[in-house]
């Protein structure tokens, strides 16, 4: 495992109460993001394969919002303490400890996956083999829905994120990131930030053809 990612894995491992305390009202305080999940949602099910991994998936939230939305999902996290808590809150929905780039699903057995913020941290060289991985296990005509901080510099940006470095994305590149991995974009939702460091909020819906 490389050095970003074991980091990455410790320093959420240590902050989990705090995270799950902050994310408890399911985007409650963000009506942009919980409506694009829900379009996400609404469009997985009309695949008529609603079975949706929720990648990065931290204290299961966001995993439990995709159940309440009528979606068969399952939950994924680097960070075995996130993966504990989110089955302690959840106890009736699956959680797994699992590396994005190497997600124990089956080839193209998903309606969906939802990669809500949990890519931020992947270095840009990196970040191709990560999407290639969430479009193998999608199935034909499923759909990603990416959200990331967005940037409207030239180039993606490294910054102190609260818990270990992240990185934000202009969006036009990481667009042509999704074609370059065989997806075709459905929509994108740009809005002001919902912190002082200035990036937009940014979600961009793919489907595989």
């Amino acid at each position: 495992m490389s050095d970003h990612r074991d980091e990455t894995r410790v320093a959420y491992d240590g902050v989990v109460d705090l995270y799950a305390s902050l994310f408890a009202d399911r985007l409650e305080t963000q009506p942009f993001a919980r409506h694009m999940i829900g379009a996400f949602a609404e469009l997985v099910r009309g695949t008529g394969n609603p079975r949706t991994a929720d990648v990065g998936c931290g204290p299961g939230h966001l995993t439990a919002m995709l159940d309440e939305l009528g979606l068969d999902a399952f939950g994924l996290d680097l960070s075995s303490a996130m993966v504990d808590h989110a089955r302690r809150a959840h106890p009736a929905l699956r959680f797994d400890v699992a590396r994005m780039e190497n997600l124990p699903v089956e080839d193209g057995s998903l309606g969906g996956v939802l990669a809500h913020y949990s890519m931020i941290h992947t270095p840009p060289g990196e970040l191709p083999a990560l999407l290639a991985e969430q479009v193998r296990v999608l199935a034909p005509g499923g759909l990603l829905l990416v959200s990331f901080f967005g940037t409207e510099g030239p180039e993606p940006v490294r910054f102190d994120h609260k818990v270990t470095p992240a990185y934000s994305w202009p969006v036009e590149r990481f667009v042509e990131l999704l074609t370059g991995a065989g997806l075709g974009t459905v929509a994108r939702l740009l809005h002001d930030p919902a912190s002082e460091r200035g990036f937009l909020d940014t979600h961009v819906l793919a489907r595989r053809p």
